[in-house]
């Protein structure tokens, strides 16, 4: 089964956090991350995946419009969305550049798409998702494993 991790990246820093995740995705037995950008993702790996873990750079406090344009494009499928698994993920380039607020604007878009979001797990650290200011040190790759983790187990639970 395939979990989408879907992430826009200028820098090369969220595609970083964006690979741990889907890494941690591959290490539950049976799941799979399907690691696409923003320019390469069809309406099929939507609809094809148990979950959608999305990421974004912080861009004046929200994601990026190449992430919402994916949101607004593939509106048409939100009815087959529902009651899959949704998480956020996001990189800034200033310690208060507006991570969280990034994060629930990805979170907002999951819930108009039916999904049932989750943060990352509380040996993580349990908050909106997984975040970073600039690039990943160990401790957040380590986090977006789990994250990509515990995604993949409730997508393989819900399924099941």
């Amino acid at each position: 089964m395939n979990i989408l991790v879907l992430y826009f990246s200028r820098s090369g820093n969220t595609k970083k956090l964006a690979e741990a995740i889907a890494g941690g995705v591959d290490a539950v037995e049976g799941m799979h991350g399907l690691l696409k950008d923003t320019t390469e993702v069809t309406k099929d790996d939507f609809l094809g995946a148990e979950g959608i873990i999305a990421g974004s750079p912080v861009y004046f406090g929200g994601m990026a419009s190449q992430l919402k344009d994916v949101f607004d494009r593939f509106v048409t499928v939100r009815q087959k969305m529902g009651d899959k698994i949704g998480a956020a993920f996001t990189t800034s380039g200033d310690l208060s550049g507006g991570k969280e607020t990034t994060m629930l604007s990805i979170i907002q878009a999951l819930m108009i798409y039916g999904m049932i979001v989750v943060g990352d797990p509380l040996d993580a650290t349990g908050h909106y998702g997984v975040s970073c200011t600039g690039a990943p040190d160990e401790k957040t790759l380590t986090n977006a494993r789990k994250l990509g983790m515990r995604v993949a187990a409730l997508a393989k639970k819900l399924k099941a």
